[in-house]
């Protein structure tokens, strides 16, 4: 039981020091938790090592101090109570990898966020390598902040979110982690299970689409433009829409609340219109944020394979059509020359593949399944 980390002040490590990560560190810091950083690159951290701090700037301001800033794995984590992994999750494989050596049952490990299927994945990948322990992996439904890194040690926040659902898995352990890190992320907020975090996965909705459809002005302005309001016309709306729908089929085939992107925008920014195009226009959150410079962008190279293929992959297995997302995927390996198709996560992958809808929902209640004989694993 980990109940005895409610009683104290907890120790972050954070697991990646992109624009998520920077935020994440000095927010904690600054906020008086003791937060340890972890790049795999050292020449990404080589000025915040220096410097010691974090500055944040915009919506949020003030300095956090580090205690640690290192790309040693085993150091970063050694002694930590809760582990924020805030990577693409084009990185979730690596990470997990390199964290299963070192995790132990006391620690809580949170994918800020998880896309789709994050958590399962990377159970599946700590539990092949450290079999014996009985590990807890929080997945975060959209990363908190709205951030970015002016350089190494300087963050500006664009926003904070009001809500952000987590799940644990398994979900027989969410209130105990609820009750824990209330302290110091009050936004945090229960859903049902990992499903939900998953599936509702509203950057599969908007990142992925709204750069496939806006290619041509991305390559032509290098991204000189207001990414979520302007690069979303009637027309793009419409599109994001039809995605939107199928995936919403297939969280209600899955027996979760299914949240719209409108719904959600409403929820997490008090942003509200008659359509989507007009609740868009009317998020302050979004203005300023310009488009990527190219199409070379982890909207594409993250949100395809790890939020886009696991939807479709787990609609096949429900025989839910998913003809719009079938065709972004087509698209996105077009554009980049690559079978996201083949290379994106899958159930697999998830290590739930020949599993009914049933076991489904209780392996992540429980993180248990029986095999074809019967037998617990």
């Amino acid at each position: 039981m980990k109940e005895y980390l409610s009683n104290k002040k907890l120790k972050f490590a954070i697991i990646g020091a992109g624009n998520g990560g920077q935020a994440f560190a000095g927010y904690l810091a600054n906020k008086g938790y003791a937060v340890n950083l972890y790049n795999r690159t050292m020449e990404k951290i080589e000025k915040i090592k220096q410097r010691g701090y974090i500055d944040l700037e915009g919506s949020i301001t003030g300095r956090g101090k580090l205690d640690l800033v290192t790309n040693n794995m085993e150091q970063a984590i050694k002694n930590m109570d809760v582990i924020m992994i805030v990577v693409p999750a084009s990185g979730h494989k690596f990470i997990a990898n390199e964290i299963a050596p070192f995790i132990t049952e006391k620690q809580y490990i949170v994918l800020n966020p998880g896309r789709t299927g994050g958590a399962l994945e990377f159970n599946s990948i700590i539990k092949r390598r450290n079999p014996s322990t009985n590990i807890c992996i929080v997945e975060a439904q959209t990363l908190l902040f709205t951030c970015r890194a002016v350089e190494q040690g300087e963050v500006q926040i664009f926003s904070k979110k009001n809500e952000v659902k987590v799940a644990v898995l398994p979900a027989v352990k969410n209130n105990e982690f609820i009750h824990m890190i209330g302290d110091a992320f009050p936004e945090f907020t229960l859903a049902e299970s990992v499903l939900e975090t998953s599936f509702n996965n509203i950057g599969a909705v908007l990142h992925p689409i709204v750069t496939i459809l806006n290619c041509g002005r991305i390559e032509d302005t290098k991204g000189d433009f207001q990414f979520y309001i302007d690069g979303v016309t009637p027309s793009v709306a419409k599109i994001i829409e039809a995605v939107d729908y199928e995936r919403m089929q297939v969280v209600k085939a899955l027996g979760v609340d299914a949240l719209s992107l409108k719904d959600w925008l409403g929820i997490t920014y008090n942003a509200y219109g008659d359509t989507l195009c007009e609740t868009l226009n009317n998020t302050e959150a979004y203005r300023g944020i310009k488009a990527p410079e190219n199409i070379n962008t982890r909207y594409i190279f993250e949100d395809v394979p790890q939020s886009l293929v696991p939807i479709c992959d787990m609609a096949n297995h429900l025989m839910i059509k998913t003809p719009t997302i079938d065709s972004m995927i087509y698209l996105a390996s077009v554009l980049h020359n690559t079978d996201y198709w083949q290379s994106g996560r899958k159930l697999i992958d998830m290590g739930v593949e020949g599993l009914s809808l049933e076991e489904i929902k209780e392996f992540v209640k429980t993180s248990k399944m029986s095999d074809s004989r019967g037998v617990a694993i």
